[in-house]
């Protein structure tokens, strides 16, 4: 197995009710996530056998699920339900979660805070 091939997944928006502020647990807000998922490509690249491959919609329909069920006070922990989640779906490999906030709540800032969170990567990436 290349220990570098992996399936990716950006942007994906999740609408989800997160944040030290009671108005961002209430209402909701958005979030963007990227994930990665360290997988053996070869068979699936050498072959084109959509069986030897893994259905990244699955994990698109869980985590939504996961975000609109969701309330919780940090962006930890909503990242350890998403690590959570990836794992149910693919097992214990190696995967990366970026998720950012996309409007933090911040008089003046108009940037983003992001949390990224990683289960099982090797150092060298």
């Amino acid at each position: 197995m290349s220990n570098c091939d992996a399936v990716h997944v950006y942007g994906l928006r999740l609408w989800a009710h997160v944040g030290v502020l009671e108005v961002e647990r209430v209402a909701g807000q958005w979030f963007s996530l990227d994930f990665s998922l360290q997988l053996d490509l070869s068979v699936v690249a050498r072959d084109d056998n959509l069986c030897e491959t893994s259905d990244y919609s699955i994990a698109v329909q869980k985590l939504q699920q996961l975000a609109s069920e969701l309330c919780c006070f940090t962006l930890e922990h909503f990242s350890e339900l998403i690590l959570d989640q990836l794992e149910c779906i693919y097992g214990s490999i190696p995967m990366h979660v970026l998720l950012r906030k996309c409007a933090a709540p911040m008089p003046g800032f108009d940037g983003t805070v992001a949390v990224e969170r990683y289960r099982s990567w090797p150092k060298n990436h």
